[in-house]
């Protein structure tokens, strides 16, 4: 389709319908209209695979589905049939089901370097979970986080450090503390600084880079040194990584960590794991005070156990981790060369590993440009393609990957005439896109 072609007046009215209900017009500003070009934010009919369709019926292949969690494609058919099957045994009771107890030994016999698990609905929770724990354990208050990652949870003692802090008091946020990631010795002088204070380390053990060379093990060593707590956030490591997230695949253990997003391959289901004379202070079964770890009414519903149990089945039954970063490899590739074909290899850049890939747009001076972005998104969409990032599902052929180069490369092919004109203005036809987290709408 072409830009003249692709029109979403049906989107249009339903965004209009979302903003009179719903604040922001999405339940996650991730999905705002305000990261999509002016009248080109598409609201879904629904997906299949790779594939999704939008209420105006314009079909699209789509990356990054459901936040990076839709990572086998949607609707997959061993998913569901696990789904359906629980769901006419119901879903909810008032003990725990059996099917808890197969989860949670499927999740540690697939993770093995955790010793006990607790499932949740949400990555939010379960990350706050683990800095409650590790606060209970500890004694300490401060909690020290990566600055250089993005998102760890909607609660008070990480929103108060982004830049959208109104509603959290202060006396919550100063005690969060930030560290660069990849840097040991930043790490060594929070400790000299807050002496005695820090509860625990919190970071994503990957993300657009590998990690140096012994700097996770470095993190640990450190933690139990200084009587801290290591928690590494794998809601986009796990599984995407490898099997095991990766901890797995570095082979370092953290004290706790947390899971989410490919656990339910869309399906809600998040869970906190760690060592067992750790996570045992959220039990029954010691003699110190209790602590309130986690609690969900709906965190342990059967369909979305029996959801997770089936990704992980099928992550390891077939491979599911090695084709993610096959393809993420060959669409690396071919984004890359599209862009050195068209002369802008040094600003459309695609960054991180194969499997959890984004792209940064950066103007004729090298700088991140939210202008360019909205420029290259527009050229996407009117591809037929939508990708907020490449990240890839297990559901995308060798064809669609293909194709998606090929739009990629119309879109270098404005995206140098914009360069050349030294305003990109022209092509936005619009307002540009907007970052998430800012101060003010």
């Amino acid at each position: 389709m072409s830009g003249e072609e692709l029109r979403l007046p049906r989107s249009r009215a339903v965004n209009e319908r979302l903003h009179a209900a719903v604040p922001g017009g999405a339940h996650t500003y991730a999905k705002g209209d305000d990261q999509y070009p002016q009248d080109l934010a598409p609201v879904i009919d629904h997906g299949r695979g790779a594939h999704v369709w939008d209420v105006d019926g314009n079909e699209y292949l789509e990356y990054g589905s459901g936040l990076r969690s839709v990572s086998l494609g949607h609707a997959h058919p061993r998913v569901l049939e696990a789904v359906r099957r629980e769901l006419d045994r119901g879903s909810n009771f008032v003990r725990p089901s059996v099917v808890e107890a197969e989860a949670a030994e499927r999740f540690l016999a697939t993770v093995p370097t955790a010793e006990m698990v607790k499932f949740a609905k949400n990555g939010s929770d379960a990350t706050t979970a683990a800095v409650r724990l590790a606060r209970a354990v500890t004694g300490r208050r401060r909690v020290a986080l990566c600055a250089d990652h993005p998102f760890f949870s909607v609660d008070d003692w990480f929103i108060g450090t982004t830049p959208m802090p109104a509603g959290i008091p202060s006396e919550t946020t100063d005690l969060t503390v930030t560290f660069p990631y990849g840097d040991l010795a930043a790490v060594e002088a929070l400790f000299d600084r807050y002496p005695g204070e820090i509860a625990c380390l919190i970071l994503e053990p990957a993300t657009q880079t590998e990690p140096p060379p012994g700097y996770l093990q470095g993190l640990r060593d450190l933690a139990h040194r200084h009587g801290s707590v290591l928690v590494f956030d794998e809601m986009i490591t796990g599984f995407r990584w490898s099997e095991a997230g990766a901890q797995g695949l570095y082979g370092v253990t953290p004290d706790l960590s947390t899971f989410g997003k490919a656990l339910g391959n869309g399906f809600a289901v998040s869970a906190l794991a760690g060592r067992r004379e750790l996570m045992e202070w959220g039990g029954l079964r010691h003699d110190g005070d209790r602590v309130f770890l986690l609690s969900t009414t709906h965190g342990a519903e059967t369909h979305a156990l029996a959801a997770a149990m089936a990704v992980q089945t099928t992550y390891v039954e077939e491979g599911v981790t090695a084709r993610l970063h096959a393809l993420g490899e060959r669409l690396a590739a071919g984004v890359r060369d599209a862009a050195a074909a068209m002369g802008v290899a040094g600003h459309v850049v695609v960054r991180g590993r194969a499997s959890n890939l984004v792209f940064a747009t950066l103007d004729a001076r090298g700088r991140p440009s939210q202008e360019y972005r909205t420029l290259f998104l527009r050229s996407l969409l009117t591809g037929g393609v939508l990708a907020p990032s490449f990240v890839v599902s297990a559901a995308l052929e060798e064809a669609d990957v293909d194709r998606t180069v090929d739009v990629v490369g119309q879109a270098c092919a404005v995206y140098r005439k914009a360069l050349d004109a030294g305003d990109p203005t022209p092509w936005l036809e619009g307002r540009p896109v907007r970052p998430v987290f800012r101060r003010k709408v």
